[in-house]
């Protein structure tokens, strides 16, 4: 057994618990807001995770699969712990693995400045943005726009980003792509005028 569907069955074996928007008991899941809750539509198979995934309660696609819009009106009944990790994989890519690399002291935080420093192209001028907009840009787009939590800071890791409030959080350990992108326009703001206009 994988290391993953081991750690699987010993909180499958606690009792119920969560992971982001998905609430689960045993091998059934539906949305953190309607444990207990009769009469939802029944799905059975991992791969209906996907879909569930995909849309926002209006029907909007969501890019950032950790984004706090996960659709409600919905369970997951499936048949076995391959099945649970498949399904949890595709509600949140990564999510189990990258929680077992921290338990093991195997993952690292990657510092923002760091992250930057490596872009190239279009994207080279988000090293230009400062403190002060970085945080900004943090505030919207991982902060209110995401459930992970967050290892890295724009300078260093900050250690009390390990002391976790929730039973299994979902850990970020490096900006994501969405987060430079969003890192760029405001980051234009500071080049040079004529540059900035080309």
């Amino acid at each position: 057994m994988s290391l993953i569907r081991a750690f699987l069955q010993r909180r499958l074996d606690a009792g119920a618990w969560s992971l982001g928007q998905v609430a689960l008991t045993g091998l059934s899941l539906c949305h953190i807001d309607e444990v207990g809750q009769e009469g939802l539509p029944v799905f059975k198979r991992p791969g209906d995770a996907r879909e569930l995934a995909k849309y926002d309660d209006a029907g909007s696609y969501r890019p950032l699969k950790t984004a706090p819009n996960l659709r409600h009106g919905w369970r997951l009944s499936l048949a076995s712990v391959e099945e649970l990790h498949l399904a949890l994989d595709l509600f949140y890519p990564a999510a189990l693995g990258t929680w077992l690399a921290h338990e093991h002291g195997t993952l690292t935080a990657v510092p923002l400045r760091e992250t930057l420093g490596r872009q190239s192209g279009m994207y080279r001028v988000t090293q230009l943005i400062t403190d002060a907009q970085a945080r900004e840009v943090i505030q919207s787009t991982c902060v209110e726009g995401c459930l992970r939590q967050r290892l890295w800071e724009i300078e260093g890791v900050n250690p009390k980003a390990m002391e976790f409030s929730l039973p299994l959080p979902i850990l970020c350990a490096e900006a994501c792509n969405l987060l430079v992108a969003a890192c760029r326009p405001v980051a234009k703001q500071n080049l040079p005028k004529v540059e900035a206009s080309s």
